[in-house]
């Protein structure tokens, strides 16, 4: 359900975010807005690829012992990652202990430098796929034709954990759509940053 409900303080917001109480800041200081930093979109792809199977609940209560493991999504450094820290990751019961998982992110990592030798950003890369609109009612779907296209792309790149449905929920944590509820509190904030971000990249 995408329909705004009003919160203790008499503001409407995203329902979704009042299912548990660590929601509520990310909601309204985190999700959907524009984010250029290469090494945080590489962390949220990476947390979306960890949350497969679990909750966001999950792995919202792990991100910090996520950061201090994965050495804050620096993807040039986790590129130097061995078996041996793959071993130790492992052991760390503060993440998602998923060998699969963890090689994933270190394969990335790899991907992510390939990346942006090429198109010079990731950010560059993943902001190409952008909606100044969502043209769908927010919140009512899982994908979008964005997210399977860019699904593809980062797969025959040799990504792995980028399913379509991962990426779309990365899209919609980025800012490269704003799927927040009509009647959300923050939606118009999300809406007057994109403006301006996207309008910022275009002069570039």
């Amino acid at each position: 359900m995408s329909e705004a409900i009003l919160f203790d303080d008499g503001k409407l917001r995203c329902r979704w975010c009042s299912a548990a109480p660590e929601f509520l800041a990310y909601h309204d200081t985190e999700w959907g807005f524009p984010v250029a930093d290469d090494f945080k979109l590489f962390e949220k792809i990476s947390l979306e690829g960890f949350q497969s199977g679990l909750s966001w609940r999950t792995i919202l209560a792990k991100r910090e012992n996520f950061r201090k493991a994965f050495v804050n999504f620096d993807f040039n450094k986790i590129a130097r990652f061995t078996d041996a820290d793959v071993e130790r990751l492992l052991q760390d019961e503060g993440i998602v202990r998923h060998r699969g998982k963890i090689e994933a992110v270190i394969n990335n990592a790899r991907c992510a430098q390939k990346l942006v030798a090429t198109e010079g950003s990731l950010a560059n890369f993943v902001w190409r796929y952008a909606l100044p609109k969502n043209p769908a009612k927010p919140q009512s779907q899982s994908t979008s034709v964005e997210s399977v296209d860019l699904s593809k792309t980062l797969k025959k790149r040799g990504w792995k954990f980028v399913g379509p449905t991962t990426v779309y929920a990365f899209m919609q944590a980025m800012g490269l759509i704003n799927d927040h509820a009509e009647g959300c509190v923050i939606r118009k904030k999300v809406d007057k940053e994109r403006k301006a971000f996207l309008a910022k990249r275009e002069k570039k």
